[in-house]
């Protein structure tokens, strides 16, 4: 009788394994998206959309690496050298500045968040997709050995959209911790443009910025439109909601959209979080064809089309 007992439980067990396994198949098909190793071979998100667009996302730094339209045209600069002290560190791409935007080093510049490891996150924000867009969520939290870098615990958690002629990023930091966190937030995009000297950026003018050039000295910028005949390094102040890059040698123009990001992001006052407080920011970055006369393109026009 116990044995009868023993081979019912083993055959029962077997087939509530087999139900699993069929299940975490299932769920694994319906991910929207998949894992590749990049050129360093480390664990990189591949997303990808029906209209061919797709993006690159490193688990190391939780950085995009690539991203690009649907006609495979690669829309993001990336260095080939490693930036900072770690061989695993990238420049370029999109990366996430947290907790604290430094002033001097490329690893104190891009924050300690960009030198770790993310997970995929178990409990994302589960925000009312627009479209269909393939899209991952991550998140970063503090570990033991954290506590001098990260005096406070927190979760950082990310979640990168991709839709046709769209990247999405939207961070959101919780306060896990008996005290109060402060932090500042950036996110950093290279993008890969024709010659500098053809692009212009709209939506800045008339704004106060700080020159890192010149050791964080404040300025308000007068020209009507930003551009570039040398080094610019400087941090915009109450931008607007829209902003354009506009490169004329390509015709291509990104339009940035940013929500709860006061300055080309947060930077000049810091977050402040009471224990168990959240905040949530996002970056949207689209491209739209464009053309101009005579050396001119009207940037209303193009924050019109989105």
């Amino acid at each position: 009788m116990l044995e009868d007992e023993r081979k019912e439980g083993f055959k029962r067990k077997q087939i509530v394994d087999r139900v699993r396994w069929r299940i975490f198949i299932s769920l694994l098909k319906q991910m929207p998206f998949r894992f590749i190793n990049d050129h360093s071979g480390l664990p990189c998100v591949f997303l990808s959309e029906p209209g061919g667009s797709s993006a690159q996302v490193l688990l190391y730094g939780g950085q995009v690496i690539s991203w690009k339209n649907e006609q495979g045209d690669e829309l993001l600069f990336k260095s080939s050298k490693p930036t900072g002290k770690s061989p695993k560190s990238i420049k370029g791409g999109i990366s996430i500045c947290f907790p604290q935007l430094g002033t001097s080093g490329a690893s104190e510049k891009q924050g300690s968040s960009r030198s770790k490891l993310w997970s995929l996150d178990n409990c994302p924000m589960h925000l009312v997709p627009t479209g269909s867009p393939s899209s991952v969520d991550l998140i970063l939290k503090p570990t033991a050995n954290d506590t001098i870098i990260w005096p406070c615990s927190f979760e950082l958690r990310i979640l990168i959209s991709l839709s046709p002629g769209k990247l999405s990023i939207v961070p959101q930091v919780k306060n896990t911790d008996n005290r109060s966190l402060s932090f500042t937030f950036a996110v950093r995009n290279y993008l890969s443009v024709s010659d500098i000297s053809e692009v212009r950026v709209e939506g800045l003018e008339t704004l106060d910025y700080l020159d890192n050039l010149l050791h964080r000295e404040r300025f308000t910028e007068q020209a009507d439109a930003l551009t570039f005949d040398g080094e610019v390094d400087r941090i915009y102040l109450e931008t607007q909601t829209n902003i354009a890059i506009i490169d004329h040698e390509k015709k291509r123009t990104f339009v940035l959209r940013k929500d709860g990001l006061p300055d080309a992001g947060a930077l000049e006052k810091p977050i402040i979080l009471k224990p168990k407080e959240e905040w949530k920011g996002c970056q949207e970055l689209s491209t739209v064809s464009s053309s101009y006369c005579s050396g001119q393109l009207d940037p209303q026009m193009i924050l019109q089309w989105l």
